[in-house]
């Protein structure tokens, strides 16, 4: 079964849709892999790869951005769950305040960087939570953070390239 996402040029292309998808992971980690699938000789298309990329991490930002928010609410009450869902929402609103206070109207510039930097606990899943609490505008939401991913993928994708190709080199 592992031989099909890894060997197939079909899985490939599953495989890094559905990494892109992963929260922490996204497109930082989907990009070096495909920048891997692409030296496998299997006829991996980067420009596909990257569609399907940048598609896979958008998918889980609209879900986030309308029920992110109420699930958290709904389970800090919760037994198991509460104090963590209590903690998550206090410490979204913190951050959000002050993200707020900083960024005044640049909201929107300071969410597409926090989602174009790739860093740890950054991304388009954890930019649309903050947007969330913060009850910023979707559609402002959404176009900072597709701003963010292409910022991220052109990061991503420069490190990548840089470094697989030093690998290339030196293996080859």
């Amino acid at each position: 079964m592992l031989a099909f996402f890894k060997e197939s040029l079909i899985g490939q292309y599953i495989t890094v849709f559905i990494v892109s998808m992963v929260p922490l992971i996204e497109l930082r980690g989907a990009i070096p892999i495909a920048h891997g699938f692409n030296l496998t000789g299997t006829g991996f298309n980067l420009i596909l790869g990257y569609v399907l990329i940048a598609i896979g991490n958008m998918i889980p930002v609209p879900l986030i951005y309308f029920f992110a928010r109420k699930v958290l609410e709904w389970g800090k009450d919760k037994p198991v769950i509460g104090k963590f869902f209590t903690f998550c929402l206090e410490k979204g609103e913190k951050g959000g305040q002050k993200l707020q206070a900083k960024a005044g109207q640049g909201l929107f510039v300071a969410l597409m960087l926090f989602v174009g930097i790739p860093l740890p606990g950054t991304g388009a899943w954890t930019g649309t939570l903050a947007a969330s609490i913060l009850d910023m505008d979707f559609k402002k939401t959404v176009t900072a953070v597709i701003c963010g991913i292409a910022l991220a993928a052109v990061i991503v994708s420069v490190v990548s390239a840089l470094g697989f190709g030093a690998y290339v080199g030196i293996k080859g």
